[in-house]
């Protein structure tokens, strides 16, 4: 695979062969009745998901400060910020969930039903092997950010994560409790298909493309699918609202992880009167923010090919009649493809960079009339996963969030559920299908509700069959 630092291939692709991948399946399945019990002191008054909570505990502070995992993450990305940022989210979401799934996994309390005599109880039964198919742009943080509400509710995990950015593997695994039914296996998207087939449901994050083709794949295999797929996320940013703070969130929105992110800032609508303030705002901001390669936060591109991507989309901007105020084209450095965050305006929607996902740290900038337009614009697109407003008061952002057709608003801020993972949301359109994975309910994804019908009256039921006695 590819260094994204050097540009060289400096290590070969080891997938796990289709028996060896089936095994490992075989023997999570092995362990699911004793992880569903989770008893680990083989007390029958246990808690069973106090008891994998303690499993999972012992696995958030191994990984918590460990500096081979954390290596092969800057291995693997060329960036070293946004890999300390996922371990420290991955060990605040495994403490969150340990803390959060036992009130959340008891059974409802019993309750009468509409019919005289009738009561209503039930459990959950977790589905045995979750798969999962994770990306390369965040690899530690998303090949676990599913995985662990599914290990707490009670289910077993196989995660194939990217092809791109599989050196992270050994090093986790090797920090995973011998207890712990969580598999993580390098292979391609031979290997990916070849999981649908092997599990009970499937978690897929990535692109659209792909996603549509897992999704049809687990319906052939008749097991349910949750999708977070791409997004073309939008900041709108109304008259009168702070454009110092404006300009400085969309910018990290738009850029942070050299804007290889699914929540990434794509496009920007700003108020007319107000564009030309903030367009030299943001154009000052981002001329002061550098490549890793030179001491600066932006990191390399990651994945082989995506530099063409964003320079095509650069350069049909470019000849539409786009001005670039920074960046503005692909950098070679050290054998690596960097690209400096690029402020673009005079820009409109018949552009690739307002329509297609460019997953790099580019920034066009379009002026519109007002609130309407904005709106208009915004929901202008195949993909609805998130966006950002910029308003004077926040009733006013919160009435224009409020018409976004997208699962997540960051109201006066930016690509807030990279960072807040309380609030349940859904993914609109192309950008996804299937239950929350933010919020409480996120763990209600890999249960399966059964519930108990019990009848307690002695009187002959009316629906029966009658009998002459």
């Amino acid at each position: 695979m590819r260094n994204p630092i050097t540009g060289q291939a400096d290590r070969p692709p080891a997938p796990i062969p289709p028996d060896r991948l089936a095994a490992v399946a075989a023997e999570l399945r092995g362990m699911a009745p004793a992880w569903r019990a989770a008893d680990p002191a083989a007390d029958p008054a246990a808690d069973p998901a106090a008891g994998r909570g303690a499993v999972l505990s012992r696995f958030g502070a191994a990984l918590a400060d460990d500096e081979d995992l954390l290596a092969a993450l800057v291995a693997d990305t060329g960036r070293v910020g946004e890999s300390l940022l996922e371990r420290r989210i991955v060990a605040g979401l495994i403490d969150r969930w340990v803390h959060q799934a036992p009130a959340l996994l008891a059974p409802p309390p019993e309750r009468a039903a509409a019919l005289p005599g009738i009561f209503v109880a039930g459990d959950a039964v977790p589905y045995e092997l979750v798969g999962m198919i994770s990306p390369w742009n965040l690899p530690l943080l998303l090949a676990l950010i599913d995985a662990v509400p599914a290990l707490a509710a009670g289910c077993t995990v196989l995660v194939k994560p990217s092809e791109v950015t599989p050196r992270f593997i050994e090093p986790l695994m090797r920090l995973v409790p011998d207890e712990l039914p969580l598999r993580v296996v390098e292979g391609d998207g031979a290997t990916g298909a070849a999981l649908v087939d092997l599990v009970d449901a499937v978690v897929f994050t990535g692109s659209v493309e792909t996603g549509r083709r897992g999704a049809q794949a687990a319906a052939r295999a008749f097991v349910p699918a949750f999708l977070e797929l791409g997004g073309k996320d939008p900041a709108i940013v109304l008259a009168g609202a702070d454009l110092d703070r404006a300009a400085a969130a969309v910018l990290w929105g738009g850029t942070a992880n050299a804007g290889q992110s699914c929540q990434s800032i794509e496009r920007v609508y700003v108020a007319r009167e107000a564009h030309d303030a903030f367009l030299s705002r943001l154009v000052d901001k981002a001329a002061q923010v550098g490549l890793t390669c030179e001491g600066g936060p932006i990191g390399p591109i990651i994945k082989p090919g995506q530099e063409d991507v964003i320079a095509a989309h650069l350069a049909d901007a470019v000849a539409r009649g786009a001005v670039v105020h920074t960046g503005g084209r692909i950098e070679r450095h050290g054998g690596g493809h960097w690209c400096r965050p690029t402020v673009l305006s005079g820009v409109d929607h018949d552009m690739l960079v307002m329509r297609e996902e460019t997953f790099g740290p580019v920034l066009p900038v379009m002026a519109v009339d007002g609130p309407e337009e904005a709106i208009a614009l915004a929901n202008d697109s195949a993909y609805g996963l998130s966006a950002a407003v910029f308003a004077a008061t926040e009733e006013q952002a919160r009435a224009v969030a409020a018409r976004l057709q997208v699962g997540a608003v960051s109201v006066n801020d930016a690509a807030l559920t990279a960072l807040v993972h309380e609030g349940e949301k859904n993914s609109f359109r192309l950008s996804g299908l299937g239950g929350s994975r933010m919020g409480t309910a996120s763990i209600g994804r890999f249960l399966r509700r059964r519930a108990f019908l019990v009848n307690r009256s002695d009187a002959a039921d009316p629906w029966w069959h009658g009998t002459k006695g």
